[in-house]
């Protein structure tokens, strides 16, 4: 038997003040379901006051209409509902985390299988391809504008990297086609939000294949890029998005590790697997987590001593799988 659905509109009863509260660093998912949720309150409950704070995303969802209302500060206070989309713990709020602790009630809605159930009510669907796919199914379908659904489309394209990812179902692709039809301009939604590039953001990633490793025995690939190399590229951390999916698709690999250093003997890492690797294992391990063929930690030490910790636990789950043996 499914579960009963779960309504947006039963959390708003009574509100007159709302925050949406996005995470650090914010990447499609977090940007789309933000704002997806954003344009439908605004929209549909015009008598409510509401608020959306990120860190500055990315200048590639300039598509995405009201960008210009996003808040990286916090003037107001006393809010009745806060909502945090896209979080996996309380502690990646971007913005707005004090005043969300502070909120009459807070929800959470999210699909990391890592989620720690941080909110008063929290609504999880670890099976969903995205953050916005879960909000989707919380909406009125007629209610939802074309700028919304813009907005959440967005989301599911980049978590489900263009519908490839094994997290893709058929729900995904019907709540796409439906998106679709209120009039979507979807080939560009994933050209410019998702594949295109800026001239130093490839020169980087070149940067990154062209120093890329193989290791244990072909099955992992791993590159990292220092400060010094960041600013020699003129890129900030905010435009190092791609580089670890690219690695993956490397023919024989099964996992690929990108980091970059975020400050000295500081490492953002980025994990993704096809097939074996649990990325969510290996990065809780370290205090981070994501999903099963994608997650992320935050890891201190010589960029030999934070792969090498990585492969440790790596190199475990492909043993216990037997995969190393047969190559």
């Amino acid at each position: 038997m499914s579960e009963p659905r779960v309504k947006l509109a039963d959390f708003l009863v009574g509100v007159k003040k709302l925050g949406i509260a996005g995470h650090v660093r914010p990447d499609g998912d977090c940007v789309g379901s933000c704002m997806g949720l954003y344009l439908y309150i605004t929209e549909n409950y015009p008598d409510i006051e509401t608020h959306v704070y990120m860190e500055e995303p990315k200048g590639r969802f300039d598509y995405i209409k009201a960008m210009d209302k996003v808040e990286e500060t916090v003037v107001d206070t006393d809010f009745d509902l806060f909502i945090a989309i896209d979080l996996s713990n309380a502690e990646r709020i971007g913005v707005a985390g004090e005043e969300y602790v502070k909120a009459k009630k807070t929800l959470c809605i999210d699909h990391h299988v890592s989620n720690t159930k941080f909110g008063m009510v929290n609504h999880v669907i670890p099976t969903a391809s995205s953050s916005c796919e879960v909000l989707y199914d919380m909406l009125e379908e007629e209610k939802i504008s074309e700028a919304a659904a813009t907005a959440i489309y967005t989301g599911i394209v980049h978590d489900s990297g263009v519908f490839k990812y094994e997290n893709t179902s058929e729900h995904t692709m019907n709540i796409a086609g439906k998106l679709m039809s209120k009039g979507v301009n979807f080939p560009a939604v994933i050209d410019e939000g998702f594949y295109e590039k800026s001239y130093v953001q490839n020169q980087i990633l070149g940067r990154a294949l062209l120093e890329s490793i193989l290791l244990l025995k072909g099955k992992c690939i791993y590159s990292a890029i220092s400060q010094s190399e960041m600013k020699f590229y003129g890129v900030t951390q905010k435009e190092m998005g791609g580089i670890v999916e690219q690695l993956r698709l490397t023919a024989g690999v099964d996992v690929a590790i990108f980091m970059y250093e975020i400050s000295p003997m500081e490492y953002k890492v980025s994990l993704r697997s096809k097939k074996y690797v649990d990325c969510n294992v290996v990065a809780g391990y370290f205090g981070g987590g994501g999903h099963v063929r994608a997650a992320g930690c935050i890891l201190k030490g010589t960029k030999h001593d934070v792969v090498n910790n990585l492969l440790e636990h790596i190199e475990q789950q492909l043993e216990e799988k037997d995969v190393l043996h047969n190559v």
